[in-house]
């Protein structure tokens, strides 16, 4: 079975190449990097909540509903981090 990378089938390369360069410079700031990936990913992830709402929600309502899933996901994340390898906190 092919393996297929998601990344550079739907990213043009030049998009990939200023998201690697920005991600190895910010080693050391690294929390509003991920803010601003966040954000990016909330300008596809907004719309599709947004239409699944079938036109109930208003568009404000389904930006903080993806931020809201955002914030949900990574506290799971981070959770289990946290309980599976206590050694590091």
């Amino acid at each position: 079975m092919k393996r297929v990378d998601l990344l550079e089938k739907f990213l043009p390369m030049d998009i990939m190449q200023a998201v690697s360069l920005i991600w190895s410079r910010c080693r050391k700031q690294q929390m509003p990097i991920v803010i601003f990936m966040t954000l990016c990913l909330n300008l596809v992830i907004a719309p599709v909540v947004y239409a699944a709402g079938g036109g109930i929600l208003e568009r404000r309502s389904a930006w903080a509903i993806g931020i809201l899933g955002f914030v949900a996901v990574a506290l799971v994340i981070y959770l289990f981090v946290v309980v599976f390898q206590p050694e590091r906190f």
